[in-house]
């Protein structure tokens, strides 16, 4: 019985051990991927967008832009272009043509753009998970899991270049078994104008403005 429980002790201490590596080498990744971008000021960036929903049969990946300045973002991708100035939030519909004006309410479930490299620091545990090889390039894939276990996210997973600590992709798993999967295919460190976070209604022809302000 005394072996038994010797046994037991040694694995529960060497599995707290390898799991207490992985954390720490996930927080060593994180922290330096979200250093570096810590550094830069404004970027764009060009990605592909991948949502898989196995209840609909849903599989389609679409192409998208981003440009980031701190809390401000703006976003175009498929049938939507979001602007965010940090206080006020313009969604353009394209189809409709028409634009939907609300304040900002900043939501801490929220994966947004100017929070992805630091979503981890609040609300989240992390592991390293694997080494991947992609294009000649290593990677490193960090999965994160919500402590609160009643949001709908129940994972993400960020793949990190292990040489320059950027980010190559982020996958959103939720509950309903749907996927999301944003993957990096250009980024740009730039200066941008402050005009470009705020909707300009003279380049969108005829387009319907409706204030839910």
């Amino acid at each position: 019985m005394r072996k038994l429980l010797y046994l037991l002790v040694f694995l529960f201490v060497c599995v707290g051990s390898a799991f207490a590596q992985k954390e720490k080498r996930a927080a060593e990744i994180l922290d330096a991927m979200s250093q570096k971008y810590k550094t830069i000021p404004a970027f764009k960036a060009q990605f592909s967008y991948t949502l898989e929903s196995p209840t609909t049969g849903v599989n389609e990946t679409y192409k998208g832009d981003l440009a980031v300045k701190g809390a401000k973002y703006h976003l175009n991708m498929g049938e939507q272009e979001i602007i965010n100035n940090g206080s006020t939030v313009w969604t353009y519909l394209k189809e409709a043509n028409e634009v939907n004006i609300s304040d900002y309410e900043p939501d801490e479930d929220e994966i947004s753009p100017s929070k992805i490299f630091t979503i981890y620091k609040q609300g989240y545990k992390y592991a390293f998970l694997e080494e991947t090889k992609e294009a000649g390039q290593i990677y490193e894939v960090v999965e994160l899991t919500p402590e609160d276990k009643t949001k709908q996210v129940f994972k993400v997973r960020l793949t990190v270049n292990k040489k320059d600590k950027s980010m190559r992709s982020l996958k959103v798993f939720e509950k309903n078994g749907n996927r999301y999967l944003y993957t990096v295919q250009k980024f740009t460190p730039t200066e941008i104008d402050d005009n470009y976070f705020a909707f300009d209604k003279s380049k969108y022809k005829g387009v319907e403005v409706i204030d839910l302000r």
